[in-house]
């Protein structure tokens, strides 16, 4: 049978139109599966700079550890331990590291609490008036205590493992208020859970963080837990994800898998590998994925994140 010109040209834009249908179809599941990588940074001497983490390619949120004491009637106090000295002005040279990393998109996010810090709440006030503290201190107020200089942060991130669990959300209330009436950027909240659930500081449970339905990302912890040892339990660790993504208020934020990027933690380190191959497969498609948290990210390995990067 004799094929037109004209039919050869339709079959060839149906065949065209098809294929990048398809490339469409792919680019939309690989983008809606696409994750981000979170660190902490602040607590080690072999991390290097802000700058050498952005320069990796490989983070999307930095979280600068940690805001140690605060509330009950204590003056808030930073610990960068290894890097500098915050009441003689030595993080101030940070500002403009800072700066660099969010000028390419990269979150920095300051983080409260710590395993070892002094902090609470002994009322709502206190934590309104921490609120306006870490505005004046770290965000877009004009106070004369500036740890990290004139850098303007994009929120703060929860790590409470101890001193209680109240009034946690009115210091994320009170911190988007003071960002809404001063026309500020959005201010991201976040918090670092451990994967027993519910997590004792953070819930979710009433009067707790995470009932208030605040949190933009959770950085749930799968390691350093004396409760649960997650090596070689590959299907107790899929069941507890299942759990968090499954069991928060809506809106629903983005969960992170948190991990140590080194066998110098105390327990809960996966080899890239295991992650890639028989974790990361299985959690994507379950909830709200949002990437991967890395705990002192060049310590022992500077390769981890860039082993799994492609993966997450």
């Amino acid at each position: 049978m004799l094929v037109s010109k004209d039919m050869e040209r339709s079959v060839f834009s149906q065949r065209l139109l098809g294929s990048a249908m398809a490339l469409l179809l792919v680019t939309t599941v690989n983008r809606a599966w696409a994750g981000e990588i979170a660190a902490y940074w602040g607590q080690s001497d072999t991390e290097g700079s802000l700058v050498s983490l952005y320069n990796t390619g490989n983070y999307n949120i930095i979280l600068i550890s940690f805001l140690y004491q605060f509330g009950r009637g204590q003056s808030s106090s930073l610990n960068l331990e290894g890097h500098c000295d915050p009441p003689s002005g030595g993080c101030k040279r940070y500002a403009s590291q800072i700066r660099t990393c969010q000028s390419k998109g990269i979150k920095v996010l300051l983080s409260l609490g710590g395993a070892d810090g002094n902090y609470g709440f002994n009322a709502p006030d206190e934590a309104r008036a921490l609120a306006q503290q870490i505005w004046n201190s770290y965000m877009g107020g004009n106070g004369r205590d500036r740890p990290l200089g004139d850098a303007q942060l994009d929120g703060i991130d929860l790590d409470i493992e101890h001193g209680g669990s109240q009034y946690y959300a009115d210091l994320g209330r009170g911190l988007r208020e003071l960002a809404q009436n001063n026309a500020y950027k959005k201010v991201y909240l976040s918090l670092a859970p451990q994967f027993p659930f519910p997590d004792k500081s953070l819930g979710p449970a009433s009067s707790k963080f995470l009932f208030s339905k605040l949190a933009d990302y959770i950085f749930v912890q799968f390691y350093n837990n004396q409760d649960c040892d997650i090596r070689g339990r590959e299907n107790a660790v899929v069941s507890a994800w299942r759990q968090w993504t499954s069991s928060l208020p809506d809106p629903k934020p983005k969960v992170f898998f948190g991990l140590p990027a080194s066998q110098a933690a105390g327990d809960g380190y996966m080899s890239p590998n295991t992650l890639k191959n028989n974790i990361l497969p299985r959690i994507k498609s379950i909830g709200n994925y949002g990437g991967v948290m890395l705990w002192d990210p060049t310590s022992g390995n500077g390769n981890y994140a860039a082993n799994i990067r492609s993966s997450v």
